[in-house]
């Protein structure tokens, strides 16, 4: 079977279910934004993996790399398509990952600023990447309804990123630089 098929070359592609849609569409945009996070997120296991002490992080990145691919999924099902939804327990679990981060890093009262180590920019990457996605996951939920709890897993898996940036931080002992208006 050959990768491409021909049939986007209108500008239209296929949603879960056979429906055809403009490849600008809400739902399009929303698991493109997801999948680019996906990518992004492997890339910072690949940095990670490298590290013995890190290794539950680097697992616990691949099993977040394979929720998203199931919110690609329900953001990809059309009229016809049928995704099994995200269970609550994925959300326990990133709030209980962000609540353990935020007991082992210190309190801090200002914007912190990204950089200082490739893997902890990386988080911020997947950070915004993450709320972008959001953004988009919630324009094709007000026009055509998306999975809810996929919708609060996309706004704590934010969260998760920039608490898991500030671990790092700590991990590798990088100062963090925080934002002076």
């Amino acid at each position: 079977m050959k990768v491409y098929t021909k049939t986007g070359d209108d500008g239209t592609t296929s949603l879960i279910g056979g429906e055809r849609v403009s490849k600008y569409d809400e739902r399009v945009e929303a698991y493109g934004s997801t999948d680019e996070l996906t990518a992004f997120t492997a890339l910072l296991c690949d940095e990670l993996r490298g590290d013995a002490s890190l290794a539950a992080t680097v697992a616990e990145l691949e099993r977040l790399e394979s929720r998203l691919m199931s919110v690609s999924a329900l953001l990809a099902a059309g009229d016809g398509g049928s995704v099994p939804p995200l269970g609550e327990d994925e959300v326990s679990f990133l709030e209980s990952r962000i609540d353990a981060m935020q007991s082992e890093v210190s309190p801090i009262v200002k914007f912190t600023i990204p950089g200082g180590r490739r893997e902890l920019s990386l988080c911020h990457v997947c950070r915004t990447v993450c709320r972008r996605a959001e953004r988009a996951a919630l324009r094709a939920d007000a026009e055509y309804g998306v999975d809810k709890t996929a919708l609060v897993w996309l706004n704590r898996l934010s969260d998760y990123f920039y608490l898991l940036g500030r671990r790092l931080a700590e991990h590798y002992g990088v100062a963090e630089r925080l934002w002076q208006p």
